[in-house]
């Protein structure tokens, strides 16, 4: 591989410059990525024709001198495999035919095989291995149980997603049946992403911060550790490392960095400074420029950059990124002083 920056982060090994890539960074605030969304009609087709999730998870980097490429999908194709009936509506955003509210829901649920019914994300990611010809690594993903849960409860996108949290006090059995049974399609979908060829992995618990810290621990972290250590058994997928993101759980970092992961997901909520003396270079850290940021101007975006870099000081194991996903209508120019900063 050419360029194995991120690579050497994870591995906790001085680099030449800080690896940088973006969360979300192959989409909406792109034109390209609209021009081709538009012509095929919705979300669902991109992700489901390998040609096209290919084509947009390589746009960033004909534009930026990324040092990883992510693959287009999302985190909801799982529990559409499931047979919940996916839909995205414009302006809303995703929205479920049938929701999780007992456990004969949770039975009928199926356990989705990868090479059949998610088979399009496997043959995306051998194109896109194809087409990066060793470029850069390419990360692969899924969103946590819990997270994926959150939707599977609400059958929509909510802001605090008030059912399933009140699921894990009303009835825990039925959101621990949930999560067994995510926890089992989870491990065998990025085992398929693996055996296809993905290089990272990473998980995204996007709702995390929605619960307790107790409750974080009993239902978001227990779960993805346990596919953590699924994938970390198997001489398949042991080599692959895992970066982990709980957007608004860092309170429970200490945890984080026991459950078996290389990276740990930083938000814009905390000093990199004090997360890199909590882990004590036990992980690699991936963060944590706030993505309002990018709205300001050039000169403004590098200064926080450098402001970042002199925090962090000359010690390995940092990946730079954004604390959560790039923003719609984030200025390009903006984007570019951003990783020039970061490379420079």
């Amino acid at each position: 591989m050419k360029n194995t920056r991120l690579l050497q982060a994870l591995n906790l090994e001085v680099v030449d410059v800080p690896p940088v890539w973006l969360m979300r960074q192959a989409g909406r605030y792109l034109p390209e990525y609209r021009a081709l969304r538009a012509k095929a009609g919705n979300f669902l087709t991109l992700c489901q024709t390998p040609e096209l999730a290919t084509e947009i998870t390589l746009q960033p980097l004909k534009r930026f001198d990324l040092d990883a490429a992510i693959l287009f999908s999302d985190i909801l194709t799982l529990p559409e495999a499931m047979g919940l009936g996916l839909s995205f509506q414009e302006g809303e955003g995703p929205r479920f035919e049938r929701r999780i509210e007992t456990l004969k829901d949770v039975d009928k649920l199926a356990i989705p095989d990868t090479e059949d019914a998610l088979n399009y994300v496997v043959k995306a990611v051998q194109l896109i291995k194809k087409e990066l010809n060793g470029r850069v690594p390419l990360i692969g993903f899924a969103g946590s149980p819990w997270t994926v849960a959150c939707y599977m409860i609400e059958g929509n996108s909510h802001k605090n997603f008030i059912n399933a949290r009140k699921m894990a006090y009303q009835a825990p059995e039925v959101l621990n049946a949930l999560l067994d049974k995510l926890v089992i399609a989870t491990t065998q979908y990025l085992k398929g992403q693996i055996l296809a060829g993905v290089d990272v992995l990473m998980l995204f618990d996007t709702w995390g911060g929605l619960l307790t810290p107790a409750y974080y621990r009993a239902f978001s972290l227990a779960s993805m550790q346990k596919i953590i250590a699924n994938l970390k058994s198997d001489p398949a997928t042991q080599h692959i490392p895992i970066i982990l993101f709980s957007k608004g759980a860092l309170t429970n970092i200490d945890a984080m960095v026991e459950s078996g992961v290389q990276g740990l997901g930083i938000d814009w909520t905390v000093s990199m400074r004090q997360m890199r003396e909590r882990v004590q270079g036990k992980v690699c850290l991936q963060g944590n420029l706030d993505p309002a940021v990018l709205f300001s101007t050039p000169q403004i975006v590098q200064s926080t950059v450098r402001d970042l870099l002199n925090e962090w000081g000359p010690h390995p194991g940092l990946i730079v990124n954004l604390g959560h996903g790039i923003e719609q209508h984030t200025p390009i120019e903006n984007v570019q002083a951003f990783i020039e900063a970061v490379h420079a």
